[in-house]
């Protein structure tokens, strides 16, 4: 579901370039929803995709011509590929494939699809899809780092099932997920945020260019002996995705990391934790920063005891578990004095009284601001691919977002914070 006025693209032209992978069916679901929100779209499909996509499918469905082929005579009688990379207000790649990525990070334009993208000085919109090994690859990852930084907005992938019995990163983004990403990025470009290829550059806003982002992600594990531990519900997708839109902005980033199953986001330093007391270390060590992001989700306690072997299950009775509380890092971080970072961001998972909860939190702290957002059964988040968060000010201001994919909500949080930084550094 999606919380989109039915016409909030009402105007605007889309050129949506479909990749070549099994993900292409969902481009047809694309373009109605698109068309649904009021835009206009003109898809051009590569060579690849029209095994999966018809031209003619695609046309129906758009109620606009179909772009194949970058010597059609035609088109290309008044320059097509040019006109297409200009005649739009955005340029959407779904699904951009490993080798659509890898085209556009090079600039290798051997057909009309990477020619376009070479050409236009549009803001770009790509949703990955592919086989989860190609995605955590080496060479992937660069490669979106490179396009992260050219200006290029991403959405997704999400995890979950592929063919061949694969799980995993890797699955195309929804199409109402990707409308919404689409919708956002307009709107900051409409907003005065230029995003996109820019004609050398020279006008590609990166609101956190030159600032350190210190992000928490994940969960913790406190153990109880070599086998066994107390840990969260956490899978650090939300704090990843906040990591990776901080250095898409244009920050140094460092995220400190509980133990995940998730990739590291691309372009960010990566250093990797246990347990509370070696996250608040990891922290303290990563200082001085501008920006602090407590996102992860540490354990409040831990065993006072470690055993040394594991526990046996051997029918006496259970032994005791005695708890003693872990390091506060939200509170530590904000309460410093020289080195405190000039804004703190913790983050609190409630499950009753979301708000009221986060102003308390928010005064017992210390920080500036804090992210709320129900885990209770009907708000079912946590570990979840999408988030419904209230932004709450020490001020007692709080601004409430509808259900969005946690990358959005990423991008979203960051665009704010680095809109506070500012204000502080005036």
């Amino acid at each position: 579901m999606t919380s989109s006025s039915p016409k909030a693209l009402a105007g605007r032209r889309v050129l949506l370039i479909v990749g070549g992978g099994i993900a292409a069916y969902k481009a047809l679901d694309l373009i109605r929803r698109l068309r649904e929100r009021g835009a206009q779209v003109r898809p051009l499909l590569t060579e690849s995709a029209q095994e999966f996509v018809t031209p003619l499918a695609a046309a129906a469905l758009a109620g606009e011509r179909t772009h194949t082929d970058l010597f059609d005579r035609e088109s290309e009688a008044d320059i097509g590929h040019i006109k297409l990379a200009r005649d739009a207000d955005a340029i959407v790649v779904a699904p951009a494939t490993a080798n659509l990525m890898a085209r556009m990070a090079t600039g290798h334009a051997p057909d009309l699809a990477s020619t376009v993208l070479l050409a236009t000085t549009l803001p770009i919109l790509i949703a990955p899809a592919m086989n989860v090994r190609m995605w955590l690859h080496p060479a992937t990852q660069r490669n979106l780092a490179t396009l992260k930084t050219d200006g290029v907005a991403v959405v997704g992938p999400n995890e979950g099932a592929m063919a061949e019995a694969e799980f995993g990163p890797g699955r195309l983004a929804e199409p109402h997920e990707i409308a919404d990403a689409l919708e956002a990025l307009l709107a900051q470009r409409s907003g005065g945020q230029v995003l996109g290829f820019l004609a050398g550059r020279e006008t590609l806003k990166k609101p956190l260019a030159g600032r350190h982002v210190l992000v928490t992600s994940g969960p913790t594990h406190e153990p109880i002996d070599p086998v066994r531990y107390l840990a969260n519900r956490s899978s650090g997708r939300q704090g990843h995705a906040v990591a990776a839109a901080a250095a898409a902005a244009g920050a140094r980033v460092t995220l400190v990391s509980g133990p995940v199953a998730i990739p590291d986001p691309a372009g960010v330093t990566v250093v990797r934790v246990e347990s509370a007391r070696e996250m608040l270390a990891a922290v303290e060590a990563a200082l001085p920063a501008d920006l602090a992001i407590f996102a992860a989700a540490v354990g409040d306690w831990r065993p006072a005891e470690t055993r040394a072997g594991k526990i046996k299950k051997d029918g006496s009775t259970p032994p005791p578990l005695q708890l003693v509380e872990n390091p506060d890092l939200l509170a530590t971080i904000a309460g410093r004095g020289e080195g405190r970072p000039p804004l703190v961001v913790g983050f609190a998972a409630e499950t009753d009284d979301v708000i009221a909860n986060a102003q308390r939190k928010i005064a017992r702290k210390g920080c500036d601001l804090i992210v709320a957002n129900d885990v209770s059964a009907a708000g079912g988040v946590m570990g979840g691919l999408e988030n419904t968060v209230h932004l709450v000010a020490r001020d007692g201001s709080v601004e409430t977002w509808p259900k969005l994919a946690k990358e959005e909500v990423g991008r979203r949080l960051v665009a704010r914070f680095a809109e506070r930084l500012a204000a502080t550094s005036r």
